[in-house]
């Protein structure tokens, strides 16, 4: 089923040499609704500007104009559904038995991998322990590695028909929900919103596509992610952007696996907040926006905050001058959580559509190789944006028709995409010009709220 999801542009947006081409409005198509609309969330998108004088004195902020509502979120949720549809699994592994590129070579990429090896032994810990940086790295690695694993495992489950790989993927998932307890130090928010993005992908997959995980099992991996994981990134985090962007992938994939509603519903607002004030539009004003409590209330702290650029342009991330690869970490959140929205029949494009294609624009075209002008991060980029483009790519150039001739060109040339060893992986495989969202006829309804 090819799904076209509407995309919004502000009034009066002014291209930027190097943007891509404005986006086109589209058809939204809607599915499943949820009584309650994020009302919250649209009306802190409305107040998230802080507009300051240059002097630095704090300004209220003032509602913006144009901002398009909040679409609804579903009442009933789309299983498999994180990041990954039935429909998205059941096309890549046509195009892998048809012999087609680029899915053979990032198929025989992931199979190659270590990730993929039914060999792997689990290394669960009940203390996860991490410091800056993962110094210490006290079951960091591990806890990413196996959840990647489980995830590679289960992908290669499904598109070979092997069942060897479903069994390791649930091994590895039933190692972790009989041990971890907490995760601990300073970066026990940013790892925990690194795994569980990615357990729950896993989980999704095995759980509706194969009858071998026992019910016992699927509900200890539940209380693990309602206990262990959920209450670490569900109120996000005031640290740098790619933070709270990830959190809440974890956030939203772990409710969509608990079929949790309320919690669903607070992911998407945050994110919604964070997005707007992570990628710069030229209507923002002078200054980016500002997510509410962030204590961001001068020129000078937001400067500061934005890794001291003063010189905003579209398509400019909070991290930009930090480093490209930080960025990629907020990008490529920024599009899983989209497109899982859009697999629930949610669609967030019109709030995060032009943002999200303008950053992939502007950090690609200097990716390729543009030389920075001296105004930006004062002539000098650290680049390495990582395999991050392929979800939002396709979202926005093959099923919403929008040329993205930057980002089309870094994305052809990074295939096949690999893994970040983080929580991005294997994107050429599952999204590389896949038209496929949303099931039809084939969602798992089960109650909100429960672990199903």
């Amino acid at each position: 089923m090819r799904r076209f999801l509407s995309a919004g542009r502000p009034a009066g947006h002014l291209a930027v040499p190097g943007a891509e081409p404005a986006l086109p409005a589209a058809p939204v198509r809607k599915r499943f609704r949820r009584s309650v609309v994020l009302a919250a969330a649209a009306a802190a998108l409305g107040t998230a500007a802080a507009v300051l004088p240059a002097g630095g004195a704090s300004a209220a902020p003032a509602p913006a104009a144009g901002v398009p509502a909040v679409a609804a979120a579903p009442t009933t949720f789309t299983h498999p559904g994180v990041l990954v549809s039935l429909p998205q699994l059941q096309y890549a592994k046509s195009q892998v038995q048809a012999g087609a590129e680029p899915w053979k070579d990032a198929y025989a990429q992931m199979t190659a991998s270590s990730y993929a090896s039914l060999s792997r032994t689990a290394k669960p810990r009940a203390d996860v322990d991490c410091g800056s940086y993962s110094n210490p790295d006290n079951g960091c690695t591990d806890e990413r590695q196996d959840a990647i694993a489980a995830y590679t495992d289960a992908l290669t489950w499904y598109i070979s028909g092997n069942s060897a790989y479903a069994q390791k993927a649930i091994d590895l998932m039933n190692a972790w929900s009989s041990t971890i307890t907490e995760h601990t130090n300073s970066n026990a928010p940013l790892q925990t919103g690194w795994a569980g993005s990615v357990w729950p992908r896993a989980a999704e997959i095995i759980r509706y596509t194969y009858s071998g995980w026992s019910s016992s099992d699927i509900d200890r991996f539940a209380t693990m992610l309602r206990t262990v994981y959920l209450p670490e990134v569900i109120n996000g985090s005031n640290s740098n952007g790619n933070w709270e962007l990830s959190m809440m992938e974890a956030a939203v994939g772990i409710s969509i696996f608990l079929n949790d509603g309320a919690d669903y519903d607070k992911a998407i607002a945050r994110y919604l907040n964070r997005v707007a004030a992570y990628v710069y539009l030229s209507t923002d004003g002078s200054l980016p926006k500002t997510v509410p409590g962030s204590g961001l209330d001068t020129s000078a702290k937001i400067i500061s905050y934005w890794q001291g650029q003063s010189t905003f342009v579209t398509g400019l991330t909070q991290e930009t001058c930090r480093d490209f690869t930080h960025t990629g970490y907020g990008i490529a959140s920024i599009s899983d959580v989209a497109e899982t929205a859009a697999i629930q029949g949610q669609d967030l494009y019109p709030q995060v559509g032009e943002r999200l294609r303008q950053a992939l624009g502007f950090q690609s075209k200097y990716e390729l190789g543009t030389a920075p002008p001296s105004w930006l991060c004062g002539g000098s980029l650290n680049l390495g944006l990582g395999p991050v483009t392929e979800v939002g790519f396709n979202a926005l150039h093959n099923r919403m028709g929008v040329a993205m001739t930057n980002t089309q060109a870094l994305t052809e040339s990074q295939r096949p995409a690999g893994t970040n060893s983080l929580f991005v992986a294997w994107e050429t495989l599952t999204n590389a010009d896949n038209p496929d969202v949303v099931p039809a006829g084939t969602t798992h309804l089960t109650t909100p709220g429960s672990a199903g």
